[in-house]
């Protein structure tokens, strides 16, 4: 008999929570909210270019001292951004998928304007796609994001043959390796960290990129990533 009572109970208990939580699905359902949603951030197309570079190098510190805001990730923001996007910051950074931009940077969706390469090269298909996200779309700092173990760069220092379209990267990285070549210290960081400045250098041939630095509208600088550490270090 005692079973059958805490049993009832039980059932009793449940059926009130379950009503609570419909009830409260369907006024959060009415009323278009996520109870798990968080707002966006304030926009932050009111950046200047250095701040928008500050921007970037905070959030990596979060990032770093794992103390992260993870801004810009609810449904909310998502809806937002699909109705068009305003980027503070666009970075030109390695496909290489330990060094994803949004995770590392700690910011969220529509935050960045990311073009994501082996090497991080500027060929002309990143140079475009960077002038579309700067002059048509307003990020205020371009952040050519280079980093440690390269892959793309360590394979042009060995200079061994290489299958398929493979080259067409290694010969765009080859002018920093030649630059380094004397330096002290260790060959790939330091091949690594000229690469980032050549690239820095082509993308500033851009009459489109080079005439929003002229006017003040954009800065363009370079972040070394360490993967052992995740810290981002500025080179340029």
């Amino acid at each position: 008999m005692k079973g059958k009572v805490l049993n009832y109970i039980s059932r009793r208990n449940l059926f009130r929570f379950g009503g609570v939580a419909v009830g409260a699905g369907l006024v959060t359902s009415k009323l278009g909210v996520d109870l798990f949603d968080v707002p966006p951030a304030m926009s932050k197309q009111n950046l200047t270019p250095d701040s928008a570079i500050e921007e970037l190098l905070q959030g990596n510190k979060r990032f770093t001292s794992q103390k992260t805001k993870q801004p810009n990730r609810g449904s909310f923001r998502l809806r937002e951004v699909a109705k068009g996007q305003k980027p503070f910051a666009a970075i030109l950074g390695c496909a290489d998928s330990r060094v994803p931009a949004e995770i590392v940077f700690d910011q969220g969706l529509g935050d960045l304007f990311v073009v994501r390469v082996a090497g991080n090269v500027a060929t002309p298909e990143e140079i475009g796609s960077l002038e579309f996200g700067t002059l048509v779309l307003g990020s205020k700092a371009i952040l050519v994001l280079g980093h440690s173990a390269c892959g793309a760069v360590k394979a042009t220092i060995d200079n061994k043959p290489v299958p398929g379209q493979i080259g067409s990267i290694l010969k765009q990285i080859e002018p920093a390796v030649v630059a380094s070549k004397n330096q002290a210290g260790d060959a790939l960081k330091n091949a690594t960290i000229a690469n980032i400045k050549g690239q820095i250098a082509i993308l500033k041939s851009s009459t489109v990129i080079a005439n929003l630095v002229k006017s003040g509208k954009l800065k363009i600088s370079g972040g070394f990533y360490d993967l052992d550490t995740g810290i981002v270090t500025k080179v340029a």
